[in-house]
Order: C-alpha cells, then sequence, then structure tokens
C-alpha cells in the first residue's frame, strides 16, 4: 500500500532514521560474542593439547605421565 499523498504547504513524511546508539550497540555485542568464540575456541585448543600430550605419555609406556612440561 502506497503512503497518502502530503496535502499542498504540507512536508513530505520521511521514514525515521535508526539512531546511532542502536548500531554501535548492535557491533558491541557483536564484538563481545565473536571475542567470547575466539577465549572458547583458544581454551579448548590448550586443553585438547594437554590431553593429547598425556595420551601420548600414556601410550608409551611412561609412570611419571602426570609431570607435564610448561607449555612454550
Amino acid at each position: 500500500m502506497s503512503e497518502p499523498k502530503p496535502e499542498p504547504g504540507e512536508k513530505p513524511r520521511t521514514p525515521r532514521k535508526p539512531q546511532s546508539g542502536d548500531n554501535r550497540r548492535g557491533a558491541i555485542a557483536g564484538l563481545i560474542i565473536a571475542v567470547l568464540i575466539l577465549g572458547v575456541g583458544w581454551w579448548l585448543a590448550r586443553d585438547l593439547t594437554a590431553a593429547s600430550k598425556m595420551q601420548d605419555c600414556l601410550m608409551s609406556g611412561r609412570s611419571n605421565c602426570n609431570v607435564i612440561e610448561p607449555a612454550r
């Protein structure tokens, strides 16, 4: 449906522009979510690497696998 035409002497209505704070809020929320996903991925990668090293140690027949070298 089309908008009604303005009467003579009346200014045409323009659609409201979104406030700049709304755009910023969405961008900040997206940035926070992206940082959270990266943090969880980094933590998961380190945890899986440590588990893999422990499994490799145990599979090689060692008995002192609980002493793992610090990450480099």
